[in-house]
């Protein structure tokens, strides 16, 4: 479970230093001010929850997996939905952010459930 967890936030977190680099440096002159700022918000969230899920293979708390899976699953799709716009215009992905801002909120939800079943050292 650790293995995999820990995976996911350094893949995210690669990936979000990458298309952040590429966003202001490539994309500075191609796209315009509301694209590039759909850009820049998924790279935040993206690389927040990079280090999320990197912090989270380290706690051995119970339902961790479950929380590191909806925290995965929100970020590629809010992140991914807002980096597909950005690049194509596409403005009905916009109903599908939401989605993955509710699997974002429902994994830290699941954390802090996590957290209060955790033994109290």
């Amino acid at each position: 479970m650790t293995r995999w967890i820990l995976l996911s936030g350094a893949l995210l977190g690669g990936l979000g230093v990458a298309l952040g680099a590429f966003g202001a440096h490539a994309l500075r002159g191609t796209l315009d001010a509301a694209r590039l700022g759909w850009w820049s918000t998924a790279v935040q969230y993206q690389l927040w929850h990079a280090v999320a899920l990197v912090a989270l293979a380290a706690l051995p708390l119970p339902g961790r997996g479950l929380a590191a899976g909806l925290l995965t699953a929100g970020t590629l799709i809010f992140a991914g939905t807002l980096y597909v716009m950005a690049l194509t215009g596409l403005r009905w992905l916009g109903a599908v952010t939401p989605v993955g801002g509710l699997l974002l909120i429902a994994g830290w939800a699941t954390l802090v459930w996590a957290a209060l079943r955790a033994p109290q050292a």
